[in-house]
């Protein structure tokens, strides 16, 4: 349980950080504000649309009586929102990263050096580290996209679907949120995916206590925007504790040598 406080606490050093920082803060909204206009008419688009898709993908129940062929619309309508909705939390972290790619690179870079230590470079040539984001992050996003056609058909059970799979839910978006976080700055580290997946699962309640009060806070309507450069700095700050070199044992206590 200390990990999943000590996670949470990343998050808070992090926006601490962005929000003193000014210049950074306002540097860091930018790739935000693009993803989110290109999202909110997504969104809206599946939710004026929604009943319509319903309606084509149900033509089985056309001539089922009242309430039955309402209840199941409606039913369907809300899980279908829900599902985008899910998604677009997963994927906005990585679309921005992508498209912000230059800003939250810069951004990283400043906080280890406001930290102290080496600021680590990956060396790579822009497009190269564009290219490498991006076969990432599709990767990430194709796991993402099992686990929510799975949660997605669990839904359906009764109480559980209502109950346990929305919380489950959360915590699958708050540990994909972490994951594409930290890439920014394991990435410089010179870290490939398949090492930083490792890592990241050998710390999951560290992982979760920063990722899920941060998809929590998504939900809410450009919130994700505001938070997206102190995400970026509290990851920083959880990839370099992750990545620190074990601190050496302490020299034993002359008292504690055994005299000859």
């Amino acid at each position: 349980m200390s990990d999943l406080g000590a996670g949470f606490g990343y998050l808070i050093k992090g926006q601490r950080w962005a929000f003193g920082h000014g210049r950074w803060f306002g540097f860091g909204l930018l790739p935000g504000l693009v993803t989110l206009v290109v999202y909110a008419g997504a969104l809206i688009g599946l939710g004026y649309g929604g009943d319509d898709f319903v309606a084509w993908a149900t033509p089985f129940a056309d001539d089922w009586s009242s309430p039955w062929l309402g209840l199941l619309r409606n039913t369907l309508v809300v899980l279908v929102f829900v599902l985008g909705l899910f998604l677009a939390v997963i994927t906005f972290t990585a679309v921005t990263l992508l498209v912000g790619q230059p800003f939250y690179e810069s951004l990283s870079e400043e906080v280890d050096r406001s930290e102290g230590g080496d600021v680590p470079e990956s060396g790579l040539p822009l497009w190269r580290e564009l290219w490498i984001s991006a076969c990432d992050s599709v990767r990430i996003l194709l796991r993402v996209a099992l686990y929510g056609v799975l949660l997605f058909a669990l839904g359906f059970i009764p109480v559980i679907g209502q109950t346990v799979i929305p919380a489950l839910g959360f915590c699958v978006t708050g540990y994909f949120l972490a994951q594409e976080l930290t890439a920014v700055a394991l990435q410089r580290r010179g870290m490939v995916l398949k090492d930083r997946l490792s890592m990241l699962r050998g710390r999951r309640m560290l992982v979760l206590g920063f990722g899920v009060p941060l998809a929590l806070s998504f939900l809410v309507p450009f919130v994700a925007v505001f938070l997206m450069p102190g995400a970026v700095a509290g990851a920083t700050l959880l990839a370099r504790d992750l990545t620190a070199p074990p601190a050496p044992a302490p020299a034993p206590s002359p008292h504690t040598l055994r005299k000859d």
